[in-house]
């Protein structure tokens, strides 16, 4: 069974909206980072860190994409992001979700992706497991 995780923009949060190109734009920054810990360090460690190349389907219709990996150790994650209301406002969110044949990988990934995200975008996350991550100031 699919499992999914959400990174919820709530208030505090350092944007209300995302758009999936925004968030194409956040993890080719964590790629970049990535990437320039690994010349510090003298090796290509973006390539481990970020073990993905960034893939769309025409059925998608600019509602999601996909990580596609590039190792054996790794398949696939999907990356969506919506609204709902709630409490008479639109909350956006983003959804992460490890298919059915997903490896330990994804998964380990998926949860480094996903704190990453909710991390520089002061968010509430929920995890695979259920449990919830404050990011966001709260009072």
């Amino acid at each position: 069974m699919a499992q999914s995780a959400y990174i919820y923009l709530v208030d505090g949060s350092s944007a209300s909206t995302l758009t999936l190109d925004e968030l194409k734009g956040h993890l080719h920054r964590y790629r970049e980072q990535t990437a320039l810990t690994g010349k510090q360090l003298g090796w290509d460690y973006a390539a481990s860190a970020f073990p993905y190349t960034v893939e769309t389907k025409p059925e998608s219709q600019g509602k999601w994409f996909y990580l596609k990996g590039t190792s054996s150790l790794y398949k696939y994650i999907l990356f969506g992001v919506g609204s709902k209301a709630d409490e008479d406002k639109e909350r956006t969110y983003i959804q992460v979700t490890l298919p059915d044949d997903a490896t330990h990988g994804d998964k380990s990934k998926g949860n480094e992706l996903c704190k990453y995200l909710a991390k520089n975008l002061k968010a509430e996350l929920k995890l695979f497991n259920g449990r919830t991550m404050y990011f966001n100031p709260r009072k």
